[in-house]
């Protein structure tokens, strides 16, 4: 694996993670802090907390796991998890029909913006070819 390859598996991992524990922690009143709005249940932040950690662990068991033979997440799957994602979070951003508070704005808007960025990073590095 090249070494950027595996930079970005290890980041796209570790920002999937951290996502996944947000979202996981939605009930008990990060939404709140946050300035991000909160569903009727905590059911559906919660799943897809657990998606999302287990996208962030998939992409890290790759990263760590392939000199021991153990595959998880590529970087190809990983590129378009990170620019569907980040597309609808984008159009819910500026379809203007949520009301957030500012600091509910920037955190979703950097979201979108670390999102793509790795994404892009990834795609420019080629990293959904094994050579």
């Amino acid at each position: 694996m090249k070494p950027q390859h595996a930079r970005l598996l290890l980041i796209d991992g570790v920002v999937n993670v951290a996502l996944g524990v947000l979202l996981l922690l939605v009930p008990f009143g990060l939404a709140e802090i946050l300035g991000v709005p909160r569903s009727n249940h905590d059911f559906y932040p919660m799943i897809l907390g657990g998606v999302i950690l287990g996208i962030g662990i998939a992409l890290l068991i790759e990263r760590y796991g392939s000199t021991r033979g153990i595959r998880g997440l590529g970087l190809g799957g990983a590129i378009a998890i990170n620019l569907c994602a980040a597309t609808v979070l984008l159009l819910w951003l500026v379809s203007g029909t949520l009301a957030l508070p500012l600091r509910g704005q920037i955190f979703l808007w950097v979201i979108v913006i670390v999102v793509y960025g790795i994404g892009i990073a990834e795609i420019a590095a080629k990293s959904w070819t094994y050579e």
